[in-house]
């Protein structure tokens, strides 16, 4: 009795460590892992769209680009989750950044050679510009295989009681590497070319890998996979359905982002709208992140969060209040504080989450059930993208925001009645954890 009485303590005194799991070495490698993938993934993106642009001069190349890795990343998430299930995680994740760096280096190679430089006499070959996008889709097929694989192994490097803390680190982490990244790859390419952009991009996803390998679980069995894990491909998504408060969760980010986004019209706000210079626009893009990392850094350091139930249904809420504000907004600073407050409180509810995912689904089952969460997150800022668009033909900008906004504030009202157990919900610790995850003997 003492002796668990000791560990209550000790529990307690980690939750209120805010570095607690930076302690952890395996934690650490995981983190400078991510930052490092992060960096290089965004100064990639820059770079391929500065190029492909100046290329083939066609603004629908820019959506290709997008959509070359969106498509095989959507048609492999699932049967990711099943591997990752099945195989050595931490495996899987460092070959699957390994292919991302044979991208990389396949893109400097063709910089570096000068096959990419524009044409001033007219557009690239067709053929040039076809073998770009297909090595944008073997990365969209290998961050497919690393998402549910590297997510499931974060679940496996701290005990229970610090996954809040993990998951706010984590999200601080991407988050500041998607505010640095575009803007290291920005200056980079301006002051030094795309090859030294691209040299830097996999000298970053080579560090990323070796970080990845060093990478140790705390558990034998995260550690050899789980050739025997129950259910096929689609056991995550009949976990996900029976699990309310793991639906309603998933529920409630899905929709926010369908509707309650507006970042694809802010070139219209900028121009239309707010009619400032150019330069709102990278400013207003960077807000929602900028606003995520401030929150997120709060998070590690605040005591443990009560009625996170209650907390996920009003940040979302405040999510859609601020989009509201942000499309009826004609003040260019009020506009950046608006759009950067709807990024904090979405910081909350990713943490939120995460951590929900995390303590619920059986280790068995991880994989695949952030595979589901990937295929939720991933698809849902493309569909919104073109939600927003299709709104902003049919009702005008500022009204098609405000429904989104409005909409997003009926999904709440929604789940709020329907998801009692959501609402119930008092402690991200105290939720039932399945038999079958390995106890914490350290």
């Amino acid at each position: 009795r003492v002796r668990g009485r000791s560990r209550m303590t000790a529990a307690a005194t980690a939750r209120r460590d805010a570095y607690a799991s930076f302690r952890i070495p395996a934690f650490r490698f995981f983190i400078a892992s991510l930052l490092a993938m992060t960096l290089g993934v965004q100064i990639q993106g820059v770079v391929v769209a500065w190029q492909v642009y100046a290329l083939t001069r066609d603004p629908l190349s820019l959506g290709l680009v997008g959509l070359a890795e969106a498509l095989p990343f959507l048609a492999v998430a699932l049967p990711a989750g099943q591997w990752a299930d099945r195989h050595d995680r931490r495996r899987l994740a460092t070959g699957a950044i390994a292919v991302l760096v044979a991208c990389a280096v396949a893109l400097l190679a063709l910089t570096a050679t000068g096959a990419l430089a524009p044409r001033p006499g007219g557009a690239a070959p067709t053929a040039l510009v076809r073998f770009v996008y297909a090595v944008l889709a073997v990365s969209g097929v290998a961050r497919a295989m690393l998402q549910p694989a590297r997510q499931a192994l974060a679940a496996d490097l701290v005990p229970i009681e610090l996954y809040p803390n993990a998951v706010t680190w984590r999200s601080t982490t991407w988050q500041a590497g998607s505010v640095v990244g575009p803007a290291l790859g920005g200056l980079l390419f301006a002051l030094a070319g795309a090859t030294v952009a691209y040299a830097v991009d996999a000298a970053l996803l080579v560090l990323a890998t070796l970080c990845m390998a060093r990478v140790v679980p705390r558990h034998a069995r995260a550690r050899a996979g789980a050739a025997a894990a129950p259910g096929g491909i689609l056991a995550g998504v009949r976990f996900v359905l029976r699990d309310p408060v793991v639906l309603a969760a998933l529920s409630l980010d899905l929709f926010a982002v369908l509707f309650g986004g507006a970042t694809a019209l802010l070139p219209v706000f900028v121009d239309e709208v707010l009619r400032v210079p150019a330069v709102w626009l990278g400013w207003l893009r960077s807000a929602p992140a900028v606003g995520a990392v401030c929150m997120a850094f709060a998070l590690a350091h605040l005591p443990p969060m009560r009625r996170p139930g209650v907390v996920l249904l009003a940040v979302v809420a405040g999510f859609g209040v601020t989009t509201i504000g942000f499309a009826l907004s004609t003040n260019p600073w009020l506009s950046l504080a608006l759009i950067a407050t709807g990024g904090a409180v979405d910081a909350v509810s990713v943490v939120i989450r995460s951590t929900l995912l995390q303590v619920r689904t059986p280790p068995a089952l991880m994989g695949r059930v952030m595979a589901v969460n990937g295929v939720f997150v991933g698809s849902a800022n493309e569909i919104g993208a073109f939600e927003s668009g299709v709104a902003a033909k049919w009702l005008g900008t500022v009204p098609s925001v405000v429904f989104g906004g409005a909409a997003t504030l009926a999904v709440v009202a929604v789940t709020c009645v329907l998801s009692p157990a959501l609402r119930a919900l008092r402690d991200l610790h105290s939720t039932p954890v399945a038999s079958d995850r390995p106890q914490d003997n350290t």
